[in-house]
């Protein structure tokens, strides 16, 4: 899928603990096995592609997924999600209906809404799996548009017999048009039974089409605006989820998606910054006060959004680390100052490259946020783009600032939406 944001549109609806599921789901747990989308489990891997094909892939969809983020238009639950990774895209197996179907959707902090591609379908991407037939399930209910449920989800209109439709579209040309309705969600526990969900409100699409892989079918916000999985889940989770994104090199380990008091990112090495709330708030915004190479500290005086606060997103869906242009140079000439090496050309977008045949070392840098210093290693910050070929991982973007997730690799990352915290622990996310 082409970069950054995938879109996958479920609102989820908040339901009590007088579900069995839930209550198993509270005492103990769930979670989902989090798989790269090169590992041989994924449903994405392609044997044919090489490790660098892969990483050069992943750069290309960091790019495109910038457009996306520029869109036009009760008691707590311990919960983990199995979530697959798919080169710059992290993917969960879900079922939806009764009875459950199976579906891939893109698990993305940088979106809301969660839709999947529906029968009878007027446009729709090519698919390899089966279409979801809302007909075939017991659980599945549309609304009209003068109901609350409609009212939740932005981009809602009428229909001539007054259903409430939805419409999505993105800076990449990407849409999704369809009805809003509800249904069942299951979430299979790598610990237990499945963790079922009713009263999911969803996007059932009918006309969708734009930069979207054949081996999924939509989305799962995980952003923090009203009709995502993790707002609508609420109170159940106490608004929290933490992931663990391991390196490309180990594309054939699992790790997992936490949710609830599974979630809680604590130990030694913790450090925790602010969230900012910000428009939109499907974002998650920290604030960047500085980076440090080596013993030189470069402070952080742009207001991409506006404000001194909040001036950073950071997102799980986007590989490279983007930043305005003139903090990236100065960046840039602080990092090649350090490195003794041969500068060599690399793919668009990638402005320092060396020749990797030698080894040669990289230098020690900070990123400190707000409240929070968060070390780096060397494979946050220069990763193998072939045999011979090293290339820094940030990347200069007018006017913007995305923290990526080669920069979170290795780390626990948690999210509290309560307290209005990220938390980052440096962690062997493989082990995790």
């Amino acid at each position: 899928m082409a970069t950054i944001v995938s879109l996958f549109v479920f609102v989820f609806a908040i339901v009590g603990l007088s579900n069995p599921s839930l209550i198993q789901a509270q005492q103990g747990g769930f979670s989902v096995e989090l798989m790269h989308r090169d590992s041989p489990k994924s449903p994405l891997y392609n044997h044919l592609d090489t490790t660098y094909n892969r990483v050069t892939n992943a750069l290309r969809r960091s790019f495109n997924r910038v457009h996306r983020f520029k869109p036009t238009s009760v008691s707590t639950m311990e919960a983990e999600a199995d979530i697959i990774a798919d080169s710059g895209e992290y993917l969960m197996n879900i079922s939806i209906g009764t009875p459950a179907f199976d579906i891939v959707a893109i698990a993305d902090t940088g979106s809301d809404l969660i839709w999947t591609q529906c029968k009878p379908c007027s446009q729709c991407f090519p698919q390899n799996a089966p279409l979801f037939d809302p007909t075939a399930s017991s659980t599945y209910k549309t609304f009209s548009c003068r109901t609350s449920q409609c009212g939740d989800v932005e981009g809602t209109s009428c229909s001539s017999n007054g259903s409430c439709k939805y419409s999505v579209s993105y800076g990449d040309g990407s849409y999704s048009n369809g009805e809003v309705a509800a249904d069942t969600l299951t979430l299979d526990s790598t610990a237990g039974s499945p963790v079922v969900v009713p009263n999911v409100i969803m996007g059932c699409g009918h006309d969708n089409d734009g930069s979207f892989d054949g081996n999924t079918s939509g989305i799962i916000g995980l952003g923090g605006g009203d009709s995502s999985l993790i707002s609508q889940l609420g109170t159940t989770i106490d608004g929290k989820f933490s992931y663990c994104l391991f390196p490309f090199s180990e594309a054939g380990n699992s790790s997992k998606m936490n949710f609830g008091s599974d979630a809680i990112v604590s130990g030694n090495g913790v450090v925790s910054t602010p969230l900012t709330k910000q428009s939109p708030q499907t974002f998650y915004f920290l604030t960047l006060e500085a980076i440090s190479v080596g013993t030189n500290r470069i402070n952080f005086t742009d207001k991409p959004f506006g404000t001194d606060q909040g001036n950073i997103i950071i997102d799980s869906g986007t590989t490279l680390t983007l930043l305005p242009d003139d903090f990236y140079s100065e960046l840039e000439s602080a990092v090649s100052s350090m490195i003794n090496a041969t500068k060599v050309n690399g793919p668009e977008g990638l402005n320092l490259c060396y020749d990797a045949t030698t080894e040669f070392a990289v230098p020690d840098m900070v990123v400190h946020f707000s409240g929070a210093d968060v070390k780096l290693q060397p494979l946050n910050t220069f990763v193998l783009i072939s045999e011979t070929v090293s290339c820094f991982t940030f990347s200069p973007l007018p006017n913007f600032a995305i923290y990526g997730n080669l920069a979170q690799m290795n780390f626990l990352v948690g999210y509290d939406t309560i307290k209005q915290t990220v938390s980052f622990k440096p962690t062997d996310c493989s082990n995790n």
